[in-house]
């Protein structure tokens, strides 16, 4: 029981991180952008919320997670909005964070209902109500963390980060699409490999295991994550325009995370330290970092 209670407050501590943070910047930026340019936020707040509310009628999300994805589309969609007054007539929404958020919506929603009749077998399907709220925030939850107004001014001051860049991108946008990259890398291999797979081995001993055991992989699912983490960060840098080098940090990021995020659930999370949200946050955590390492260095 106290095991149990203590997973669960995991779940609230990914919460209680992500959505202050999220929350409090949606309502600031709102109002800088009402005074200085208030189509921006019109666009910001109405397709986050349309999206939101898409999400819950597909019975893809709880209202609560509805929300809650809502308020971080509408964190990164401003955080991403480049601005300047000679450039007022050319914002444009899909120049923002929402592309790569809707290609992460897409390929997850495709790949939870692909086989559900099988997965219901197994013991391993989604909800019908959907995601919750702390798995949605434990899956866009660094995304929105590196996009935030104090992480990318200190990585824009910092030395070994303000040496490089990603052409006319700021460096952070490659954190915050890997992180979304790992989400999708992340659901999409459990979900084809369930379906798709043969029997998953561990990725720590590579002996053979039973679907949905805690770090077993398949190898059609690992490639069909891979493939996801790589449409995730193509959206993002042509939507961000970061180029080449957005692109290959962000998908590498994002494919790091998934193997990471396979190497928590054989080895911490099966010992019941940490439950599946918290791996999910600080796997999306690791791919953050492995992008901006990679785009640092490159």
């Amino acid at each position: 029981m106290a095991r149990r209670i203590k997973l669960i407050w995991q779940s609230k501590l990914v919460l209680l991180l992500v959505l202050p943070f999220a929350a409090s910047g949606v309502v600031l930026q709102t109002r800088w952008w009402e005074v200085n340019f208030w189509p921006v936020a019109v666009w910001t707040l109405g397709l986050s919320l349309l999206l939101g509310l898409a999400v819950f009628l597909l019975r893809a999300a709880t209202p609560e997670a509805a929300l809650s994805g809502a308020a971080i589309t509408a964190s990164l969609m401003y955080s991403t909005a480049r601005f300047t007054p000679a450039e007022a007539f050319a914002y444009a929404p899909w120049h923002t964070a929402l592309i790569p958020l809707l290609a992460l919506f897409l390929l997850t929603f495709i790949s939870t209902r692909l086989g559900r009749e099988r997965k219901e077998k197994l013991g391993t399907a989604e909800p019908r109500q959907g995601r919750s709220a702390a798995q949605v925030t434990a899956n866009l939850g660094v995304a929105a963390l590196v996009s935030s107004e104090f992480a990318h001014t200190w990585l824009s001051g910092a030395d070994w980060f303000a040496r490089t860049g990603l052409g006319s991108a700021p460096l952070w946008f490659a954190a915050a699409t890997a992180a979304l990259a790992e989400a999708a890398a992340d659901t999409v291999s459990s979900e084809v490999g369930q379906v798709m797979g043969r029997r998953p081995r561990m990725i720590t001993t590579l002996r053979r295991s039973a679907a949905g055991t805690d770090g077993a992989i398949t190898l059609a699912g690992t490639l069909a994550g891979v493939a996801a983490a790589g449409i995730v960060a193509l959206a993002g840098s042509l939507a961000l325009g970061g180029g080449k080098n957005l692109l290959v940090a962000s998908w590498a990021g994002g494919v790091f995370g998934l193997l990471f995020d396979s190497l928590l659930g054989a080895t911490i999370e099966r010992r019941g330290w940490l439950n599946n949200d918290l791996v999910n946050f600080l796997s999306s955590g690791s791919a953050a970092a492995f992008a901006l390492l990679l785009a640092a260095l490159g």
